[in-house]
């Protein structure tokens, strides 16, 4: 068993109580965070899709992120996570969509955007797309990837609880 797999089996478990597909817009985690729902028997009750976009092009043509956010803010953005997870719902058949999108390093930062830094989406149908922050401790790639899928599920857990 996955150090995720409660949290994942908890995020399905909500969804099928409240009816809700799920979908998924991934960047840094490359998938993880659809694969470790994907993991458990019965998740495609639930799990609409999962889009790995993890180019600049990807998040434009697969979410509709817009060219200006991404020059105005960069891929590692609250505006681009919103806009990723807006996107997943807009082109899924999901009632809750996740985006995750950061610098899992081991390069790629910067002092102001440091390797670490995620920025997490969740869209949910009738309500505004929210952002979170995290800078996780730069303790690898692996270690950086594990904690974003972990407060992805987690994020949505609250969301699906609230």
């Amino acid at each position: 068993m996955s150090d995720t797999e409660p949290l994942a089996r908890a995020v399905l478990e909500a969804c099928t109580q409240r009816g809700i597909m799920l979908a998924t817009a991934e960047s840094c985690t490359g998938g993880m965070i659809v694969a470790a729902l994907t993991d458990i028997a019965g998740s495609s009750a639930v799990v609409d899709r999962g889009f790995v976009t993890y180019s600049n092009a990807a998040k434009m043509e697969m979410l509709g992120v817009s060219a200006a956010t991404l020059d105005a803010h960069g891929a590692v953005s609250a505006k681009t996570a919103l806009e990723m997870a807006a996107g997943a719902l807009a082109r899924s058949h999901a009632g809750l969509a996740l985006s995750v999108t950061g610098i899992a390093g081991p390069d790629g930062g910067s002092a102001e955007k440091p390797v670490g830094l995620v920025w997490f989406g969740l869209a949910r149908q009738g309500s505004q797309p929210i952002a979170e922050q995290r800078t996780f401790e730069n303790r690898g790639r692996d270690f950086i990837r594990r904690e974003s899928v972990r407060t992805a599920l987690e994020m949505a857990l609250k969301a699906l609880q609230a």
